[in-house]
């Protein structure tokens, strides 16, 4: 059996399904709300309150589904440094597709999501899962809260 193989493998692959399937139903919520409030504000405006609004539900999502860990002040504080990123790359597509390519400003904020998406899975893993987790006699997994024994809660 080669090295990274068996349960790890499996852990590590379902974590991506459920991030695949989060990302899913974020750039859904992301896009109902951009096309909500597109009619109302600039598409670039419209995009940021979209943008924003998903976040705060992918942070659920992500704590408890995909990287199944308990939501925190501290992460939720963190989340909105993996979605600079995010965000960063995102906006610069977007502004490219609709300025330099002439794309349809409600369909170019899909494109430019999907571009960002492995650059989210890995800044969101970095953030909302301990560094210690599956680590030492203490560490749990992947959900292992190690080194935040009380945290404030938000759900």
């Amino acid at each position: 059996m080669a090295a990274g193989s068996g349960p790890a493998r499996r852990g590590r692959l379902a974590e991506i399904f459920r991030f695949a399937l989060v990302g899913g139903v974020n750039t859904g919520t992301f896009f109902g709300c951009y096309l909500l409030l597109h009619p109302w504000m600039p598409y670039f405006a419209a995009y940021s309150l979209a943008f924003l609004l998903s976040m705060i539900g992918s942070f659920f999502l992500n704590t408890y589904f995909t990287y199944r860990t308990r939501p925190t002040w501290k992460k939720f504080a963190l989340f909105p440094l993996t979605n600079v990123t995010n965000y960063l790359v995102q906006s610069v597509g977007l502004y490219a597709l609709v300025t330099w390519a002439g794309m349809d400003d409600r369909i170019a904020p899909l494109v430019a999501a999907v571009v960002a998406i492995p650059f989210t899975y890995l800044i969101s893993q970095r953030i909302l899962v301990p560094r210690n987790a599956g680590q030492g006699p203490g560490a749990s997994g992947p959900g292992s809260e190690t080194g935040e024994r009380q945290p404030s809660r938000l759900a």
